[in-house]
């Protein structure tokens, strides 16, 4: 972000890094800006960042300016990134503590449908309904061994009547006060018949007794009067009462087997509504799981927005600003400067000795006579005229002065008035490049 090219194109032009800015492109001020800035970064293991930032400028003050422009950025941008990230970070828990507080009140109205439209058969209430059934069972069987004595009874009773006539004494089961009385007055008219004739008159009236009172218990157990012999009164008295005992007991006994077999329904088809319930109860707490998740953050969140709005959280902080260098880093003219002499040194006695070996004239006379195989009798040297010596030494100290003087006075002239010298040397390198 830092080294995007709108930055490093507004810093150039804002901070005047470049003299010549109006001839160059905007393509060459954004790679000369990226070649000046040198970013180090320094770090490891439980260890602090640290950063370095330098830009080289052919002027200190703008270098300085130029690195403290990149802190100012870095900071502005470090603190937007925060504070957005903070920002966006409590807009995504808000939202997710929404959208899950959503899905737990869906969850719990599909759970309270499923166990309304289930609630006979919840895993909760089986323990009740075992023991219920337990109790409708053992009812069930009391019901079926009554109804199972009544008959058996009303079959006796029918055999005794059938051998004696009389069912007074024939079974063992519970009179109410009315038959016990009838019972009584048959008794005293079986023994008055022993003694006296039908017509007698104690006979007749015993006679009307037992007719008033069969009357009497034939009404309590709700069977018509029927005429002729008391006996069969009795019978159909006693008849009519195990009929209606186990009539009702039947009831009973359809009843208690019609909630035998709700109960059943019920008790199989629980562990189907308890697999769906689990499944149910289980989404239910991973939703809540992470509702607890999105909450705790969501308070993390709010919390550290705060932080960084009032600045107070882990932030980038300037270890060593930029100030304008007293001295140039580099070039090291010194350096340069001994190394450019003595490489001139070295060029030059290259150059002569380079010469020396390809110089072929006759300069001594030993090579006279090595090369043109003859032996000379005396040697002349060359004789200057006073006017070729000035001329030569003219020429020496000319080409001398230029060297020394001339060379140096129009580089300088060149960079000073017409390009910078880097500059120069920067086009040269990239048409180079490019034709390479």
């Amino acid at each position: 972000r830092l080294m995007t090219r709108v930055n490093l194109i507004d810093i150039a032009r804002s901070e005047g890094v470049f003299q010549d800015m109006g001839t160059m492109s905007l393509d060459e001020v954004e790679r000369r800006m990226r070649d000046a800035t040198i970013i180090t970064q320094n770090t490891g293991r439980n260890q602090a960042t640290l950063m370095g930032l330098r830009f080289e400028s052919d002027r200190a003050a703008v270098a300085a300016n130029v690195v403290n422009r990149y802190v100012t950025l870095i900071l502005q941008e470090n603190v937007r990134q925060r504070t957005e990230q903070a920002g966006n970070t409590l807009d995504f828990f808000e939202s997710e503590v929404g959208r899950l507080g959503d899905e737990l009140e869906r969850q719990s109205a599909a759970i309270l449908e499923f166990n309304n439209q289930n609630s006979d058969a919840l895993p909760s209430t089986l323990n009740f309904r075992m023991n219920q059934q337990g109790t409708l069972q053992a009812r069930a069987a009391v019901l079926e061994r009554d109804i199972a004595n009544l008959i058996d009874q009303r079959e006796r009773l029918l055999e005794v009547f059938n051998a004696t006539g009389s069912v007074a004494q024939a079974t063992g089961m519970p009179q109410s006060p009315a038959q016990a009385k009838l019972a009584q007055l048959e008794q005293q008219l079986n023994d008055a018949l022993a003694i006296y004739s039908e017509n007698n008159p104690k006979v007749k009236l015993l006679q009307a007794q037992i007719d008033q009172q069969a009357a009497i218990v034939q009404e309590q157990v709700g069977i018509p009067a029927q005429s002729g012999g008391t006996g069969l009164s009795i019978l159909d008295v006693q008849l009519a009462d195990i009929d209606a005992r186990v009539e009702v007991f039947r009831n009973d006994l359809a009843d208690t087997q019609a909630q035998l077999d709700a109960l059943s329904e019920t008790i199989d088809r629980t562990p189907s509504v308890q697999i769906q319930l689990d499944a149910l109860n289980r989404d239910y707490m991973n939703i809540q799981q992470q509702y607890n998740q999105a909450v705790a953050g969501l308070s993390r969140a709010a919390t550290g927005e705060r932080i960084e709005l009032l600045a107070k959280g882990q932030r980038i902080s300037v270890i060593d600003p930029a100030t304008v260098p007293a001295n140039p880093d580099r070039p090291n003219r010194t350096l340069i400067a001994a190394g450019g002499s003595l490489v001139g040194l070295l060029l030059g006695i290259a150059l002569a000795l380079g010469l020396e070996l390809l110089n072929n004239s006759i300069r001594r006379p030993v090579e006279i006579t090595s090369k043109l195989g003859i032996t000379p009798l005396a040697t002349i040297p060359y004789m200057r005229t006073p006017m070729e010596m000035v001329a030569r030494r003219a020429m020496l100290t000319a080409v001398f002065l230029f060297i020394v003087v001339g060379v140096p006075t129009l580089l300088y002239a060149v960079h000073t008035y017409y390009l910078p010298l880097d500059l120069i040397y920067d086009r040269i390198a990239s048409r180079i490049a490019t034709i390479l």
